[in-house]
């Protein structure tokens, strides 16, 4: 047998229902027709069986279909389970599907054609008895199928919020994802400019340690400085991890090309940079990225062409589309294996690199 674990708000739903089968027989008592010479261990067999089926509603989660199937066929002989029938019948269509439901409603209306049939020959207390009956079990009946529609719909809402909830917890975490993804590719970037001018002063310094002081003095002082640089970028993106959105650092746009330039002519590279053109700025995004693309390039010429001219050309603007073109020449050969400049790795050439950006109004 299933067992059935009500909480304390069913049970006071099943002691609610129960007091109202048990308040309408009692209430309805005095109107109900019973004839006058009927044998009193009747009326009070009837009056038990009006009882018991007032009692008989605690069981209505269990069994609510045999429940309500036996209330309506005791309810042809008995006169007081009109209350526990109505509360049988709307346990059923509050919550069993439509065709149980259907089913138990043509038992409760079957008797309805004959009794149309006997309109005429019975008494006016009988006709209204009757027609009170039937409209009370299609009431309770109504109300059942309103409340299962109602329950449905409730619970159609609470799925569709759960669903909402987790759709925004994927989207926040799908956006958590990008902006890590996007701070490590601003970590590598401007890292791996500052990491790559310290090897090439690092390297200088390794190999040419019979160079002036004043040129060691300046590269350590270049390594010093790149270092310091290193960090507080590294900070800077470290704090935006922590401040969140409202913390984000600013970002690099075109015209800091010169800057980028300088940094690394300081660090001993051979740059030439024409543009970029005079007039309104671009957008900050086709900026920004012009901006990585060179720094990202001049990092590659220093690891790959250690020693090479480098031409850094950047045409175009807001109202065509922007135009960055890097070319470096072959890396100078030495004389001996070992040049100053890395450890003896053979050097890679970046032949030409040509990106278009276009720009976005």
């Amino acid at each position: 047998m299933r067992r059935i674990d009500r909480t304390r708000r069913d049970w006071a739903a099943d002691l609610g229902l129960f007091l109202f089968a048990a308040c309408f027989a009692a209430v309805s008592s005095q109107s109900v027709p019973v004839a006058a010479d009927i044998d009193p261990v009747w009326r009070a067999a009837d009056q038990v069986v009006g009882g018991l089926g007032c009692a008989a509603v605690l069981l209505r989660r269990r069994h609510p279909v045999a429940l309500a199937v036996a209330l309506l066929l005791a309810g042809t002989q008995a006169h007081y389970l009109t209350g526990p029938a109505m509360v049988a019948v709307f346990t059923v269509a509050a919550t069993r599907p439509g065709r149980v439901t259907a089913w138990v409603a043509a038992l409760a209306f079957a008797p309805l054609p004959a009794f149309l049939w006997r309109l005429p020959e019975l008494p006016g207390d009988r006709t209204g008895s009757a027609l009170t009956y039937f409209a009370l079990i299609a009431g309770a009946i109504g109300w059942g199928l309103f409340r299962r529609s109602r329950q449905q719909l409730i619970a159609s809402l609470r799925e569709r919020a759960e669903l909402a909830e987790a759709d925004a917890e994927l989207r926040a975490e799908r956006a958590r994802r990008e902006a890590r993804e996007e701070i490590a590719r601003e970590m590598h970037d401007v890292l791996g400019h500052r990491l790559s001018l310290m090897s090439v002063h690092a390297g200088a310094l390794e190999f040419n340690s019979g160079a002036p002081r004043a040129e060691i003095a300046r590269a350590a002082g270049v390594i010093r400085e790149s270092a310091h640089l290193a960090l507080r970028d590294l900070r800077e993106v470290i704090g935006v991890l922590h401040a969140g959105p409202a913390g984000e650092r600013p970002q690099p746009e075109l015209a800091d090309l010169g800057r980028l330039v300088a940094e690394v002519r300081a660090a001993g590279g051979r740059v030439e940079l024409t543009g970029p053109p005079d007039g309104p700025a671009p957008p900050p995004v086709v900026g920004r990225t012009a901006y990585r693309i060179v720094q990202e390039a001049l990092t590659n010429a220093r690891k790959h062409a250690p020693g090479a001219a480098v031409a850094v050309r950047v045409t175009g603007g807001p109202a065509d589309r922007l135009t960055v073109e890097i070319r470096n020449a072959p890396p100078p050969v030495p004389d001996d294996k070992l040049t100053w400049w890395g450890c003896g790795a053979q050097a890679r050439s970046v032949r030409r690199g040509r990106w278009p950006l276009h720009g976005m109004r």
